[in-house]
């Protein structure tokens, strides 16, 4: 078929038309419907539409694919080599189709070494810029280091000495060597006089009768004035070399001064070398410290987690790693010893003495302690289970080496301004942009860092105004969230000024307050001007609101999608389209502000004093049996209150153990009032092709047994394991029931493509001939949610499993789509169906991370109503939130800033969403009143 379409397009000449526009023709990409529709270049295009309706398939599956098909077709034969097993888009034409470029809302990076730094390259500058341009202190008594150059020595003349009669030379050894033999070299190298005897000889006319050990030979003599800068910098350059990196300069009645090429300590004389640019990087051994190897950080066996509830006894189980039946005898041999040795076994671990502690950890001659249990395992690392164990009870602490910094001593004795490359890693974006604005430097070495500078500048400056100003340049890339991520990747895109590339983005408001929301359209409109095609993926009404083009798929999701229901500028969407997001664009549909908003029960959980990270020592005082939305602009502190904070410290209380140190806080009261405590966040519910949604919500099960239940499988003597690809028997064992098969590419990302042997089809061709109602199973993992209600209307645990997805907005997913391509917002919606599929009893308390990502508005009104039906049944929902229809409809907000990083930290407003619009000081309030309809 690729060969056909390929041959096609090389008969049909583009129109001259076309020329300023993207062409598709007969797109049938997954569920789109034979579209046909035209993409203006050097303009910004939104693709709108419900969840599932097919925008992924048509920015991504279609645009995307083609893009990335077409760089590797022009590469070596070996890669092209891969073309052949490579999907490509299901359509008959494409024209005019740009480089693509795509930044999606994942964030791919899982190690401990990239940082934002290194992702934006801002590190790789910083190296260059801080060795050529930093000031070197001594390692030993850190005193600074006296380093010359030619020019550097040149301009402090002309400040210290100015009009000074110079003499400028060097010294060299006579090595037994005669008056004449020395004469004749110098003469040869254009010397004409030396320091002998006391006095300058000419040695053209006259020489001294003896030589000493050394000679000085005069290079120059000058005057120190602006004519002769350049002269006095040349006459020491041709010193340092041919006096072996030393040189002179004498002053009439002034003395001399000694110059060196080669850096010292101006206190102690150490000699010094100044790093390379590669040392001053903590990803290369040169650089990295050597006790943590670059990481900034240690894990070491963690106290609070070897003894996370420090309330019970040792008897009880204080000591968690020796309840453990395998381990059972460590604590039996303590138990035998306690009373020798006056250590309480009945007491609380907290009440213990710090002398009964000491000997618990370090143990006595009669038994072994807490420390040498460790060991012992430590020995035994090399057995899986024994490693996975005993990293439980790990946890990071700041290496004492580096204290944190990365790099060796050598790397941090190289300063700017009295900051090490460490020190300006630690600032927030905002900060290192202010710092390299205000920063004063010679003449020489604004010379030698002018173009390092300027990329510097320009990178701190898109990071900024994409609203990442409060995003420090040492934090983990891993740590960003998708849209931050997204973010970074559009910032370094802006900075390589490329032009005639098509973008395409993958909702880049996520994440965003909406006063952000501003700046970040004036960096994808800059992408446009600079003769990029913009194609957004976008929910957000401002962003679309922005764009120049709107394509609107639809009317529905999954089957019911798929086809083009508008396509064309913004001003003609919104005048004549009647679609739906054009109804909810212009008013015609709303999400209705609640008629009351609930009170909940008067019991509220207060966490007091909290202090991590920004934090200023604030108190969250959460309402029970309502829906409370934390609100602040990005960086404010949202997610180190609810998440690093209470939430790491109140999950312990409820078993669970594999948390995070919470960030510092003084008190928590109140979690008495609740039985449970669930983070629904948006991380992955599965990193491999075999996790899927039907897995997830367990209903797996149920369909294979009514399919082994089926006569031609009773026939065939299956039983429902063959149903299963996660297991050998009836999974087709070339691709171990993946459906996929990884090609490795090197250069380039992983790409998964079709299992030869099955097509894709995860099993072997004897299961796939059983049937129910005319679909394999197979066919059935290939149907969305919507459909198999359909397909099973019988089964009533399905049945009820299936609606809840749909309700919370999910109908358009497929059974066994593999959960390495939802997004993170599917991931947490999927979570959110899973609890209601699990019917918890009330009285929990869930927090939830921005779940209206990724949603079309209709589907946001959606999720809100079932997050309703969580408060109803007793529970208390807890919601991170930036999307203004979900912030009006909660029952209680609480908004942090003022601002982000340093500027955030505070609660400045909080109350009933009427309450927090009224406020002055909170950002916002005043797109509260607006989506309440409340006079401005």
């Amino acid at each position: 078929m690729a060969k056909k379409r390929a041959l096609a397009e090389e008969m049909l000449p583009a129109p001259v038309l076309d020329k300023d526009e993207l062409v598709i023709e007969g797109l049938r990409q997954n569920n789109l419907k034979n579209l046909n529709l035209r993409i203006p270049h050097n303009r910004i295009t939104a693709i709108v539409g419900p969840s599932g309706s097919g925008k992924s398939s048509l920015a991504f599956d279609t645009l995307f694919a083609e893009g990335r098909w077409r760089f590797i077709e022009s590469l070596s034969t070996y890669t092209r080599m891969f073309l052949e097993r490579m999907d490509r888009p299901d359509l008959d034409v494409i024209r005019n189709i740009r480089p693509a470029i795509a930044v999606e809302q994942k964030n791919p990076v899982r190690g401990s070494r990239s940082t934002v730094g290194t992702t934006t390259e801002l590190n790789d500058y910083l190296r260059i810029f801080f060795s050529r341009v930093g000031r070197l202190y001594c390692q030993g008594c850190g005193s600074p280091v006296r380093e010359e150059n030619p020019t550097k020595i040149a301009e402090r003349l002309f400040t210290e000495r100015p009009g000074a009669r110079l003499t400028i030379g060097f010294t060299v050894a006579a090595k037994s060597k005669s008056t004449d033999e020395l004469a004749g070299d110098l003469l040869r190298k254009g010397f004409i006089r030396i320091r002998a005897e006391g006095r300058i000889f000419n040695i053209e006319y006259e020489r001294p009768a003896t030589l000493a050990e050394s000679v000085d030979v005069i290079a120059d003599r000058v005057v120190v004035k602006e004519t002769e800068r350049q002269r006095i910098a040349e006459a020491f350059e041709t010193s340092f070399r041919e006096g072996d990196g030393e040189a002179w300069a004498e002053e009439a009645d002034g003395g001399v001064e000694r110059f060196s090429t080669y850096p010292a300590c101006a206190a102690c004389g150490t000699k010094a070398e100044r790093p390379s640019p590669l040392a001053l990087s903590f990803n290369h051994p040169v650089g990295a410290c050597t006790e943590c190897k670059g990481f900034g950080n240690l894990l070491h066996y963690d106290e609070d987690k070897i003894i996370p509830d420090r309330t019970i006894s040792l008897k009880d189980g204080a000591i968690e790693p020796w309840t453990k039946p395998a381990y059972k005898w460590w604590y039996e041999e303590l138990e035998k010893y306690a009373p020798r040795y006056e250590i309480g076994l009945e007491k609380p671990f907290d009440r213990l003495s710090s002398r009964e502690r000491k000997l618990v950890f370090d143990g006595t001659k009669d038994f072994d302690g807490i420390d040498a249990f460790f060991e012992y395992l430590d020995t035994k690392k090399y057995k899986l289970h024994i490693k996975v164990f005993t990293s439980r009870y790990k946890g990071q602490v700041t290496c004492t080496s580096c204290r944190g910094a990365r790099l060796k001593k050598a790397a941090l004795s190289v300063r700017v301004d009295d900051r090490t490359i460490a020190d300006v890693s630690r600032m927030s974006i905002r900060d290192a942009r202010a710092f390299f604005k205000s920063l004063r430097l010679t003449r020489f070495e604004k010379e030698v860092s002018k173009e390092v500078l300027k990329q510097i500048t320009l990178k701190l400056g898109f990071l900024s105004e994409t609203g990442l100003g409060y995003i420090t340049l040492d934090r983990l890339t891993k740590t960003l969230s998708g849209g931050e991520a997204q973010r970074v990747s559009i910032a370094t895109q802006l900075a390589s000024a490329l032009t005639g590339v098509l973008y395409i983005l993958d909702e880049p408001s996520i994440g965003l307050h909406p006063i952000d929301i501003d700046t970040l359209i004036a960096q994808v409109r800059r992408l446009a001007s600079l003769g990029n095609t913009v194609v957004l993926v976008e929910h957000d009404p401002a962003m679309i609101l922005a764009s120049d083009n709107i394509v609107e798929l639809g009317p529905g999701a999954g089957e019911r999608g798929g086809r083009l229901v508008f396509s064309g500028p913004k001003d003609e969407f919104l005048k004549t389209a009647r679609t739906l997001t054009s109804n909810y664009l212009t008013g015609r549909e709303v999400i209705h502000v609640p008629r009351w908003r609930r009170n909940g029960s008067g019991r509220f959980i207060t966490l007091k004093g909290a202090s991590g990270n920004n934090l200023k020592s604030i108190d969250l005082k959460i309402p029970l049996k309502t829906m409370t939305c934390v609100t602040g602009v990005s960086g404010s502190g949202k997610s180190s209150l609810v998440v690093d904070t209470f939430y790491n410290a109140s999950a312990p209380h409820f078993g669970e153990s594999r948390v995070d140190k919470p960030l510092p806080y003084r008190s928590l009261e109140g979690l008495g009032y609740i039985s449970g405590l669930r983070l629904i966040d948006q991380s992955p519910i599965g990193r491999t092709p075999r996790s899927n949604p039907l897995t997830y919500i367990g209903g797996f099960d149920a369909i294979r047994k009514l399919y082994a239940s089926l006569p031609a499988a009773k026939s065939m003597g299956l039983s429902p394991g063959h149903f299963s690809f996660n297991v050998t028997g009836g999974r087709c064992e070339a691709c171990r029931g993946e459906g996929v098969e990884k090609l490795e590419m090197y250069f380039l990302p992983d790409v998964y493509v079709k299992c030869a042997v099955c097509g894709g089809k995860r099993y072997k061709n004897t299961v796939l001939e059983v049937r129910y109602r005319g679909k394999s199973i197979f066919d059935c993992l290939e149907m969305t949610f919507e459909e198999a209600l359909r397909l099973f209307p019988y089964e009533t645990d399905l049945q009820r499993r299936f609606s809840i997805l749909r309700d919370v907005g999910l109908g358009y997913l497929k059974l066994g789509q593999s959960a390495t391509t939802l997004s993170g917002g599917e991931a947490q919606r999927l979570k959110i169906a899973r609890e209601l599929v699990e019917e918890t009893s009330g009285d929990i308390l869930y927090i939830l991370d921005e779940p209206t990502t990724g949603l079309h508005m209709d589907d946001t009104r959606k999720l809100l109503s079932v997050l309703g039906r969580l408060v109803d049944a007793g529970n208390t929902v807890l919601i991170i939130e930036h999307n203004l229809e979900c912030i009006k409809t909660a029952d209680h907000i609480i908004d942090l800033g003022p601002g982000g990083g340093d500027a955030g930290g505070k609660i400045v407003a909080s109350g009933k969403p009427e309450e927090v619009a009224a406020s002055r000081s909170s950002l916002i309030a005043r797109y509260l009143k607006e989506a309440l309809s409340l006079p401005i």
